[in-house]
């Protein structure tokens, strides 16, 4: 029996990596999984793959890190299937140097992207998963959270408060 029969996956950065690896487990095991990338490309991509294994997908590009584009996905999504059973925050981005040479922009996409994605995307299913009263969010870390890395003080910082989360 598969462990995922007939729930329904919201998957972030779904459309490449560890995003894709994980769309494409999920619905292995029964999920039908809605693929959120950064772009209609990707996401539709994963998407098909996912429907080939049997599924139900839908493709949504959102930049996680824009409140306004997260929470018309969320409504979209909802109004498509209904329901959501499994959150998974996954999208991440890493812009890698040293703290003295970083760039604010820098700091700033990757905890936009890699933290506040997941805040966003959390938020915008919590009404949901209470009023379901059933719901699972999974963020995606990294060891790197726990330990740090030599020049991704940005990345270190945006994973280790998913740990904390």
């Amino acid at each position: 029996m598969n462990q995922l029969a007939n729930q329904i996956a919201v998957v972030t950065g779904a459309g490449r990596g560890i995003g894709r690896a994980i769309a494409l487990k999920f619905a292995a095991e029964g999920a039908d999984v809605a693929c959120v990338s950064r772009t209609a490309e990707n996401a539709g991509k994963v998407a098909e793959e996912v429907r080939a294994v049997g599924r139900k997908a839908w493709a949504h590009a959102v930049d996680v890190a824009d409140a306004a584009a997260v929470a018309a996905a969320a409504e979209k999504i909802l109004g498509e299937t209904g329901r959501v059973d499994v959150l998974v925050n996954n999208a991440g981005v890493t812009r890698d140097g040293l703290l003295m040479r970083m760039s604010e922009a820098d700091w700033d996409a990757v905890l936009d992207t890699n933290l506040k994605g997941a805040f966003l995307f959390t938020k915008a299913f919590t009404r949901a998963f209470v009023k379901q009263r059933s719901g699972r969010i999974i963020n995606v870390a990294s060891v790197i959270g726990l330990i740090g890395s030599a020049g991704q003080c940005n990345y270190a910082a945006s994973k280790a408060a998913l740990l904390a989360a």
